[in-house]
C-alpha cells in the first residue's frame, strides 16, 4: 500500500494524474499512509478482496466493474 500511494504522490507533483487501486481490505491503511505522507486525498479506487486466489475471468469482472471508477478519479485529478 505504502509504494501505491507513494507513486500517485510522485506522479501527481509531476502534474500526472494518477490514481492507484487495491481490494478493499486495504480501505483504512490506504487512508492512513495518505495521511502520514501528506496527501490526503491521494485517488484511489478499491475493488472487492480477494485479489490473490481470483481467476483471470473474476480479475477482468474486478477491472470491468472497477474502469469507470478509475477513469472517473483519473479525470478528477487531471482537472
Amino acid at each position: 500500500m505504502s509504494c501505491s500511494v507513494h507513486d500517485v504522490l510522485d506522479l501527481e507533483s509531476r502534474g500526472v494524474p494518477a490514481v492507484f487501486v487495491a481490494s478493499d481490505t486495504f480501505v483504512d491503511a490506504a487512508e492512513a499512509q495518505s495521511r502520514a505522507l501528506g496527501f490526503p486525498s491521494a485517488a484511489r479506487v478499491f475493488v472487492p478482496h480477494p485479489i490473490q486466489d481470483a481467476t483471470d475471468d473474476e480479475m477482468r469482472a474486478k477491472a470491468d466493474a472497477a474502469i469507470d471508477a478509475i477513469l472517473s478519479a483519473l479525470s478528477a485529478t487531471s482537472g
